[in-house]
């Protein structure tokens, strides 16, 4: 199979029969080509459903995750997103297929860099990405409808809550163990009140920064 048909498989038997519903999500995943984000010799394995590394020792989450993340947000054409933990640029291309605009942080210098040539070449206008600590947030663009974090950390960083905007959503893996959490969604209903609601267990790279590990 070439690579449209290998994406379209991946939809149909990781993604949808998982319970991913929203058509939007899985039209995202269907075009967004994952062999470009991730080391040419590993690009046989882009449509498993598995992590893979990349550089500086991180990983870009397996399709049903970054699915599972983007369904979870809510996200609207008119959104506007922070997603923490860039990486390869992988979610980051699938969050610019279903938002108005994506600004993404990533702590690795080398990644930030790859991952904005990449997203550039292949035509995502509409992604910012910098090097930074993005456990301190994007506070130029907030308030974000939606904020997307790959990587684990001990809790959910204040600077991010206060920059999602009131309605917002937040998605992020959560726990004491730097190597299995849970994936939670903090939804802001007022200034001062937010709601929590758990998603299922979860393995990602720990959130290193002023306010993770």
């Amino acid at each position: 199979m070439n690579e449209k048909e290998q994406r379209h498989l991946m939809v149909e038997r990781q993604i949808a029969a998982r319970g991913i519903r929203d058509q939007a999500v899985l039209d995202a995943m269907r075009d967004v080509p994952r062999e470009r984000f991730v080391a040419e010799h590993l690009a046989e394995f882009a449509y498993d459903d598995t992590p893979l590394g990349i550089e500086e020792g991180q990983t870009i989450s397996q399709p049903y995750i970054v699915a599972l993340m983007a369904e979870a947000l809510e996200l609207t054409p008119t959104s506007r997103v922070l997603e923490v933990g860039a990486g390869s640029g992988y979610a980051t291309a699938v969050m610019s297929h279903l938002a108005d605009a994506v600004y993404a942080i990533e702590r690795h210098e080398l990644l930030a860099h790859n991952a904005g040539v990449r997203l550039r070449n292949l035509g995502y206008g509409n992604v910012q990405i910098r090097h930074g600590d993005g456990t301190l947030g994007w506070a130029e663009h907030a308030p974000y409808d939606a904020i997307a974090v790959a990587a684990g950390g001990p809790d959910v960083p204040r600077s991010l809550l206060q920059q999602l905007a009131v309605g917002g959503r937040l998605v992020m893996p959560v726990g004491p163990d730097e190597r299995v959490q849970e994936l939670v969604r903090v939804r802001r209903l007022s200034e001062e009140r937010y709601e929590r609601e758990y998603l299922g267990r979860v393995s990602f790279v720990p959130l290193i920064g002023a306010d993770g590990w």
